[in-house]
């Protein structure tokens, strides 16, 4: 399993995203878009901003304006490759 497809639904399964993240940044991260922490802290803000967007298009029932362990990977998730 990887960091891309663990299902985050909970405290327990956003830990595990966060292992999965780490190992990937670890491993991979020099090819991320955003492979230091001021381009990945810029992109997660920007993308905070834009992901109702990305919501509205792959995933309609997800409110982005309800926090949620989902919605905390998904950003994270995002800010990797977010330009």
């Amino acid at each position: 399993m990887d960091y891309l497809s663990i299902e985050v639904n909970d405290r327990k399964s956003f830990s595990e995203f966060l292992s999965l993240l780490h190992a990937e940044y670890i491993t991979n991260g020099k090819n991320w878009e955003n492979n230091n922490l001021e381009l990945f802290l810029e992109a997660l803000q920007s993308y905070t901003e834009d992901i109702d967007g990305y919501y509205k298009n792959t995933e309609p029932n997800i409110n982005p304006e309800k926090a949620s362990w989902k919605l905390f990977s998904d950003l994270l998730k995002g800010a990797t490759v977010y330009e």
